[in-house]
């Protein structure tokens, strides 16, 4: 959807764009003439069509759009709550595009490296399967990276290199507000990088080890050079690395750094209005993202 969007602004902007140059350089030219040769009075000329007009107009907006929009920053809605508790379902995000690099907005070939993401960062991709859709995860593992996640799920990291594994330990457990199939879901903090972040765990659930896509182990994973091991930070409702493979740097969209409104849709069923109009804004969550 959001790739179509872009299509549908680098058109309008072509355009536009095209009929401005027309315009500028050669139509305009008989929008004024001389009323004579030796004469500096000017006799204006009809009035431009109304779809020269409306170009001249939309051009400037709609090419400022695409610019903001490529290669600055992109709004992105959560609608999953595989993120929780860091996202929620409702959030409207702002995606940084040039965190990873700049790329066209057509065919998404990198015109500049800027940079490439860190351990603990929250990406937005497409997803490896299906380019068309995008997903959002947090980065576990890098290029090099042998990752383990224990049976306690707990992750361990070796990174390239590296002899030994580092458990990434998790802290300040309590039961959290969140219910999962009628199951309190327990929160922890957890520190990747220099992230500091809370992840939820059902504390009745087992993983699905026998779909992980597994390398080496049935729950150890060696990450390829420029792909990426994510996750959710709903560990146990999120469809992430270990069960699809990794992300490759190509696919990466950009970096999410900010909510710039939540939603609540919490509408009954027999409510007269549809679903998909909010029933309240939460202000509180508007703000940087960890």
């Amino acid at each position: 959807m959001a790739h179509t969007f872009s299509l549908i602004l680098v058109f309008i902007t072509l355009l536009t764009g095209a009929i401005w140059i027309l315009d500028r350089f050669f139509l305009n030219r008989q929008h004024f003439q001389k009323h004579s040769q030796n004469s500096s009075v000017l006799i204006k000329a009809p009035v431009r069509p109304w779809w020269i007009e409306n170009s001249i107009s939309i051009f400037p907006i709609v090419a400022f759009v695409l610019f903001f929009r490529s290669f600055l920053y992109e709004p992105f809605q959560i609608p999953s709550g595989s993120m929780m508790p860091t996202l929620l379902v409702g959030d409207f995000i702002l995606v940084e595009k040039y965190s990873y690099g700049l790329k066209d907005p057509v065919w998404r070939t990198q015109l500049i490296n800027t940079g490439k993401p860190e351990r603990g960062d929250l990406v937005v991709f497409k997803y490896p399967s299906q380019p068309n859709i995008d997903y959002i995860k947090r980065v576990v593992g890098l290029p090099g990276d042998t990752i383990r996640y224990s049976a306690n799920k707990e992750i361990y990291i070796k990174k390239k290199d590296e002899v030994h594994f580092t458990q990434i330990k998790l802290f300040n457990f309590y039961k959290s507000s969140f219910i999962q199939n009628g199951v309190h879901l327990f929160q922890f903090d957890e520190k990747l990088g220099d992230i500091n972040h809370q992840i939820l765990i059902n504390p009745l659930r087992s993983d699905y080890v026998e779909i992980y896509a597994t390398s080496n182990g049935i729950n150890t994973w060696v990450v390829p050079d420029d792909q990426y091991f994510v996750m959710g930070d709903n560990r146990d409702n999120s469809s992430d690395s270990r069960y699809w493979g990794f992300v490759p740097k190509a696919n990466l969209v950009g970096k999410a750094v900010a909510i710039w409104i939540s939603f609540e849709f919490g509408r009954n069923t027999d409510s007269i209005f549809p679903q998909w109009i909010p029933t309240n804004i939460r202000f509180q969550r508007i703000g940087r993202i960890n």
